[in-house]
């Protein structure tokens, strides 16, 4: 069950989700390195090009994922343009219902409001009015003015604070502990220097 699954998808948003692939992959973790293995997932398996305009190729199709530790849907103009992206709303349902972690972050909490994932747990995204035009949304009242939420299984993030989103997958998944996911949070998202000598020492151990 270690696998995490990382959305592609054409118009994807590359800068929401960086903080957390590039630590999921590379950072020094207080478990074993190289614990979690990162795969992308596409609608198939065809390159499609990001936001930033890179051209990325998915490992698998969305009807392929399997033993996921979790997954991880960025933002997307897509998401806002139609329900091609559904495929991925609804894996989410059927992984949380499983008790599998699913993190969404700007437009992907629209594709999950539509699927009715909100309705039942606390959440945020980029404004209560974004989610409140999504046809299908019942969650209105567990809405949560923050920027990264974490109920339960689900976590959510809004476009403007990746560090905070990467900060609340880090804890889902144990990757480190608690002081130096907080250093990590500090330097990330205050260029907090003194916080870098905590996790070079982290690194060290």
């Amino acid at each position: 069950m270690n696998k995490i699954y990382h959305a592609v998808y054409e118009t994807m948003a590359d800068w929401e989700t960086g903080h957390a692939t590039a630590h999921i992959r590379n950072g020094h973790h207080h478990r074993e390195p190289g614990r979690y293995e990162l795969v992308t997932v596409g609608l198939t398996t065809e390159p499609v090009t990001t936001m930033g305009g890179l051209r990325v190729t998915p490992d698998v199709p969305i009807g392929s994922v399997e033993d996921a530790a979790m997954l991880i849907l960025p933002g997307a103009a897509l998401w806002d343009e139609g329900d091609e992206l559904a495929p991925f709303a609804r894996k989410a349902r059927e992984l949380l219902e499983a008790g599998v972690p699913v993190a969404a972050i700007c437009g992907a909490t629209a594709g999950l409001a539509r699927e009715g994932v909100f309705d039942t747990r606390g959440h945020t995204s980029a404004a209560p009015a974004y989610l409140q035009m999504q046809q299908g949304y019942g969650g209105a009242e567990h809405y949560v003015e923050a920027l990264a939420v974490t109920d339960g299984d689900l976590i959510t993030g809004t476009p403007t604070a990746p560090v905070d989103f990467a900060r609340e997958i880090f804890a889902k998944l144990d990757l480190y502990t608690p002081e130096v996911l907080e250093a990590w949070y500090q330097l990330f998202a205050h260029s907090d220097a003194s916080a870098f000598e905590t996790l070079m020492a982290s690194s060290d151990a």
